[in-house]
């Protein structure tokens, strides 16, 4: 069996497939839909319709997977404004994931009119159009990140989208997003379907400001993040969506220290391990008070 044939469609409640990862033990998307999943977790908070108007735009998708979160912005984009030129860059550690896509036809629940282009980035890595360059870079998050880095490469919109911290702590590291806002603009915005307190801990350590986003398919919201707004060198908070006092006070707890990946290359149980023994010796209040107080 070759590693496309591993991946099996699994429905979704609002009509669209996914695949479950034998790796992660993770389905891709959740069981609510993995379509609205795409256009609500990560369209939607990067504001691509209104930035849509720009005549360039520039996307970042980390974990590229199925290559859903592409295919949503495109499609918004275009929708939008149909001479967007758009620049896009997409990590992915496994070409099977998008090839299977493809191969087995999960854009026939979409409407697509991307089919052929993301068939080429599937399969080709990369995609010359009239109004789109796009690479997929194939191989560990933490290399390319790099290479996306030094390229020199802004982006209008980055999506963070890994499996979960605890199953794939290496990319919710403080390093790795670190790297990953290196790239982003200053005026751009971060969206991940993830609300976990170490994974907002990175991403204000990075020097983000983070916002709440509503859930989709999920019980807790997602985050939304950009760098704060400059002025004649004073800094202005954006309007990001507020946290809630459960989600501030969840920021005061053990579940707020982060993943640490000094060098960008310890492997998970390592990194697990490393953040174990820094909560273990935190005077921080345990989350389980905080969750009896909220829950």
């Amino acid at each position: 069996m070759s590693e496309i044939e591993k991946f099996t469609p699994q429905p979704t409640a609002d009509g669209s497939f996914t695949f479950k990862s034998q790796e992660f033990n993770e389905l891709f998307h959740s069981h609510f839909g993995a379509k609205q999943e795409s256009f609500l977790k990560f369209v939607l908070p990067t504001q691509l319709t209104q930035s849509a108007q720009k005549p360039v735009l520039r996307l970042l998708d980390v974990c590229y997977g199925l290559g859903y979160n592409t295919a949503a912005a495109l499609e918004t984009i275009w929708a939008v404004n149909p001479h967007c030129y758009v620049e896009l860059i997409g990590l992915e550690i496994n070409p099977a994931v998008p090839q299977a896509t493809i191969t087995q036809n999960l854009f026939h629940t979409w409407n697509s009119q991307q089919t052929t282009i993301l068939s080429q980035l599937a399969f080709n890595h990369q995609v010359q159009t009239d109004y789109l360059h796009a690479k997929l870079l194939i191989g560990d998050a933490r290399s390319s990140i790099t290479q996306v880095y030094e390229s020199g490469f802004q982006a209008d919109a980055v999506f963070l989208d890994p499996f979960s911290p605890p199953r794939c702590p290496q990319l919710w590291t403080i390093e790795f997003i670190q790297k990953v806002s290196q790239c982003l603009h200053p005026d751009g915005l971060l969206a991940t379907y993830s609300c976990a307190a170490a994974v907002r801990t990175a991403l204000l350590a990075a020097g983000l400001e983070i916002g709440s986003t509503p859930p989709a398919g999920r019980r807790w919201p997602g985050t939304v993040a950009a760098y704060p707004k400059q002025q004649s060198g004073i800094s202005f908070s954006n309007s990001l969506p507020p946290l809630s006092a459960q989600e501030q006070e969840h920021l005061q707890t053990r579940a707020a220290i982060p993943y640490r990946d000094y060098q960008l290359q310890d492997p998970a149980h390592i990194i697990i391990m490393r953040r174990q023994q820094e909560q273990h010796n935190s005077p921080l209040e345990p989350t389980s008070h905080w969750r009896k107080r909220w829950l």
